[in-house]
């Protein structure tokens, strides 16, 4: 288990999640602090976490700095931070709780697939629709978390590019198991 740049920045974001999980489940109770501050520093909170995670991946591949941890805690902080965000905002009602349930199924469905993939045999990486799904949903929590115009707009498209993504893994798997045979 090395500890590299990638992985550092990988648990920072993890640590990053439920402090921004925090602030927005608790942001009225800040007392003499408007909650338009709140929202500024649960976003910016946001944003260096998510940024951390174009750069672990950027070092990872660049430097020629992956490993297995790695491999294992990107995606889990990945996770960590869009479920951070996504829950929080349900509660606070500024995300639809279906379009949160959807993507939720989505994670958990695609992270236990990849175990199946795994034992299998069958490697498949991230493909360009899940890396656009995770960009549109870190864009969403974004608009969500300041309230912008478009953010629940921004949530259902993620929600689609969330589920089409699904859809890739399965279709890949079976392709792989079919040249297999």
């Amino acid at each position: 288990m090395i500890l590299n740049l990638p992985n550092i920045l990988a648990i920072f974001r993890v640590l990053l999640a439920p402090l921004m999980f925090w602030l927005l489940i608790n942001a009225n109770d800040f007392s003499g602090v408007h909650i338009s501050w709140i929202n500024y520093f649960a976003a910016l909170v946001f944003v260096i976490a998510s940024v951390t995670d174009f750069f672990d991946g950027y070092i990872a591949r660049t430097w020629n700095q992956k490993t297995k941890l790695g491999a294992i805690i990107d995606p889990l902080a990945d996770k960590m931070l869009t479920l951070a965000g996504f829950l929080g905002l349900m509660m606070i009602d500024r995300a639809n709780p279906w379009a949160v349930y959807l993507i939720l199924i989505r994670e958990f469905f695609i992270t236990g697939f990849r175990v199946v993939m795994a034992s299998d045999g069958v490697e498949v990486s991230a493909s360009m629709a899940g890396k656009i799904k995770t960009v549109m949903q870190m864009i969403a929590i974004g608009f969500l978390i300041m309230q912008w115009q478009g953010g629940v707009l921004l949530l259902w498209i993620a929600v689609g590019l969330t589920i089409f993504s699904g859809l890739e893994y399965v279709m890949a798997y079976v392709k792989a198991m079919r040249n297999k045979i």
